[in-house]
C-alpha cells in the first residue's frame, strides 16, 4: 500500500512539474513580445470577429478571424506575426494553427496588451 501512494505522490509531482516547466518555456519566448510588435516587419493580427474588431483594435492590426485564420495561412507565410484577441485564447488557438503550418507566429494575448505596447514605445520617443 506505501508502494502506491509513493509512486501515485511520484507520478503527481512528475505531472505538475512538467506543466510548470510548459508553463515557463511558453512565457520564456524566443525572443521580446515589446520588441515583436514594435517591429517594423511585423503583421498585427486581431483574430476576433469584424464586430468587436471595428470597436477596438491595435494600431495598424489587420483582422483575420479566428475560423479564418486556416484560409489565410498561404498569405502569412514568410511574414512574422503576432495575433491576438480579447483575453488571448483564441490567439493561442491561431498561434498553434500558425506554427503547425510553418508561419513565425507569437501570441500578444489581448489587444488592450498589444496596444499598450505600442503606446508605450511611442510615449519612449
Amino acid at each position: 500500500m506505501r508502494n502506491k501512494v509513493c509512486g501515485f505522490i511520484f507520478a503527481v509531482s512528475v505531472t505538475l512539474s512538467a506543466c510548470k516547466t510548459s508553463s515557463i518555456s511558453k512565457n520564456n519566448a524566443p525572443a521580446d513580445i515589446k520588441q515583436i510588435v514594435n517591429s517594423s516587419d511585423v503583421t498585427l493580427i486581431d483574430v476576433r470577429i469584424p464586430e468587436q474588431y471595428k470597436e477596438g483594435t491595435a494600431k495598424d492590426a489587420i483582422n483575420i478571424p479566428l475560423a479564418e485564420i486556416q484560409n489565410n495561412i498561404e498569405s502569412l507565410k514568410g511574414k512574422k506575426v503576432v495575433v491576438f484577441c480579447n483575453k488571448g485564447i483564441q490567439a493561442d488557438q491561431a498561434v498553434e494553427i500558425l506554427k503547425k503550418n510553418g508561419v513565425e507566429a507569437y501570441d500578444g494575448t489581448s489587444w488592450k496588451n498589444v496596444k499598450a505596447i505600442q503606446k508605450e514605445a511611442d510615449s519612449s520617443k
